[in-house]
């Protein structure tokens, strides 16, 4: 299964075996925290807990906030 990734100036194809691979489990591959980080699927924002299908444009967006 393959997907792509699209994270600051990452633009890739990614590859990986796994079923039910998640939101989360990208997140934590990439050393990144759910809570400072947004993702979209398509297009649309999704929550950690949605699955990768296979030929899906990941998006992740780097959250900054401060007081």
């Amino acid at each position: 299964m393959s997907f792509n990734l699209k994270y600051k100036n990452i633009d890739e194809k990614r590859e990986i075996d796994e079923e039910n691979y998640t939101i989360n489990d990208l997140l934590k591959d990439l050393g990144l925290s759910a809570q400072t980080t947004v993702a979209k699927i398509n297009g649309d924002l999704t929550v950690e807990d949605t699955v990768i299908n296979d030929g899906d444009e990941v998006q992740l967006i780097q959250i900054i906030y401060g007081g």
